[in-house]
């Protein structure tokens, strides 16, 4: 039987494998002279070279999807995009892995019913699920836009889903002077959508899009959700300054309002190109919520983890145990966050940072844990058109678990990548990863921890 799952590799391997052929007969294409008359086949091969590979952008104050989208944070406030009239836009994005990881423990035994839950599954080299995301975008009017993202398939959920969608106005709808001159510097984000904490959720992989990630693993503390609610930003000469406020939880809810509170978001920030090889970048970013019946702000990736089963039992699945490799402080009732980032360009080279400490505490709790993590990117990117990339990246989370008052544990990771643009839309990357658990009680499965080894992973992306 085919399934969605077969079709889908099957697609992604295909365009992949027939890339590199295209990109040979492009460099065959680029070396018409046209000195002499051209012959028919010449003909057409000087149009083929004289075609963009890149898709014309038609919605205003977009990210694009292919490599013109690395490095960018928020969407530009003034792209330079004219408005034509209503459009409308499908965009996807396609990864499959190739998994080839280890793993091992030193966890006492844990036997229920004849089962020793601390003992690791079995894991060797295979492919993981591919995953795949649907992109609705629409031109409403001058500056105003809506978008949507729908998870085709992903680890935690296989069915179809809505990640999010928000209405961004970049433009006033009214003809008038002084609310034409206030949009000139406001922008506002209204929906459901992927709060705006911190700078690393926009390097990060999105189940299906993970061509802005130029490794294949996320954080290891992933500060990634979606809320109900809105943000404003104002920027100008480089500045940028943010403010937010959500209903504080994954999905709407009008039950236990007293449970329930707001959550604030807040960001500053500078991001100038002092020259054209060289950019820099600084932004300091807080999240804060009082009380929640299921705050999700380290819990909210519901896609799922690159690296599947490791550091889990022989019960595990897949889908049930997908946030393998990550770490969540389980900060669910309150929270508040602090995460300063720091992004220099020189020439090819990037330097991206995170400095993160969380505080809070789950429900059944009565005293405050604190978490910090520290993650340093730095990758460079060389050839012709950026085609090609290697880079490193060490993170390291540490603080107090959930369930063993007084205990602090830490996790430490690097990863070791490389990368190369077969096309804008078409990325083939791998990465040595290891991870190694430290401190962990030796009742938990994690006590001694670790695991390592290789990944590959092909992305389309438009």
């Amino acid at each position: 039987m085919i399934t969605r799952k077969t079709l889908t590799t099957t697609a992604l391997f295909a365009l992949i494998a027939a890339a590199p052929a295209a990109a040979r007969q492009d460099e065959a294409n680029r070396g018409t002279d046209g000195a002499s008359p051209p012959t028919t086949t010449d003909t057409l091969r000087t149009k083929a070279a004289a075609v963009s590979v890149y898709r014309d952008v038609a919605i205003q104050r977009f990210r694009t999807r292919d490599q013109r989208g690395l490095t960018v944070f928020e969407a530009p406030k003034n792209d330079g995009v004219p408005f034509d009239g209503f459009r409308l836009e499908f965009g996807a994005a396609f990864t499959q892995q190739f998994q080839a990881l280890s793993h091992e423990n030193k966890a006492a035994p844990n036997v229920v019913d004849g089962v020793d839950l601390n003992r690791l599954v079995d894991i060797g080299p295979g492919f993981n699920l591919a995953a795949a995301n649907l992109y609705v975008d629409a031109q409403l009017a001058p500056g105003i836009r809506v978008a949507l993202t729908t998870y085709l398939s992903s680890r935690h959920h296989p069915e179809a889903w809505v990640k999010d969608g928000y209405l961004l106005i970049d433009e006033s709808p009214i003809a008038h002077p002084l609310l034409e001159s206030i949009m000139e510097y406001v922008t506002l984000r209204i929906g459901h959508m992927e709060v705006n904490y911190g700078d690393a959720h926009f390097r990060r992989t999105d189940n299906g899009n993970a061509l802005y990630n130029p490794f294949v693993g996320n954080y290891v503390m992933e500060a990634f959700t979606t809320e109900i609610g809105g943000e404003v930003y104002v920027r100008a000469n480089g500045w940028l300054a943010m403010a937010g406020v959500t209903g504080g939880e994954i999905k709407g809810m009008v039950t236990r309002p007293d449970d329930r509170g707001p959550s604030f978001i807040g960001k500053l920030g500078y991001d100038r190109r002092i020259s054209p090889d060289l950019r820099l970048r600084l932004t300091g970013s807080v999240y804060t919520t009082g009380k929640s019946v299921n705050n999700t702000l380290y819990g909210g990736d519901r896609a799922g983890s690159r690296y599947f089963y490791v550091m889990e039992n022989e019960q595990a699945t897949e889908s049930a145990q997908f946030t393998s490799g990550h770490v969540n402080p389980g900060l669910r009732s309150e929270v508040t966050a602090f995460m300063i980032n720091p992004f220099v360009q020189v020439g090819g080279l990037e330097l991206f940072g995170l400095a993160e400490q969380a505080k809070g505490k789950a429900a059944n709790e009565t005293k405050e844990r604190e978490w910090t993590q520290y993650a340093v990117d730095a990758v460079y990117r060389f050839f012709p058109g950026d085609r090609f990339y290697v880079g490193g990246r060490y993170n390291t989370v540490s603080g107090e678990l959930s369930g063993f008052p007084g205990q602090d544990v830490s996790v430490d990771r690097i990863q070791i990548g490389a990368g190369w643009f077969i096309t804008p839309m078409v990325l083939m990357k791998a990465e040595y990863v290891t991870q190694k658990y430290n401190d962990f009680p030796v009742t938990d499965i994690r006590h001694g921890g670790k695991f390592n080894g290789l990944m590959v992973e092909g992305v389309i992306a438009f």
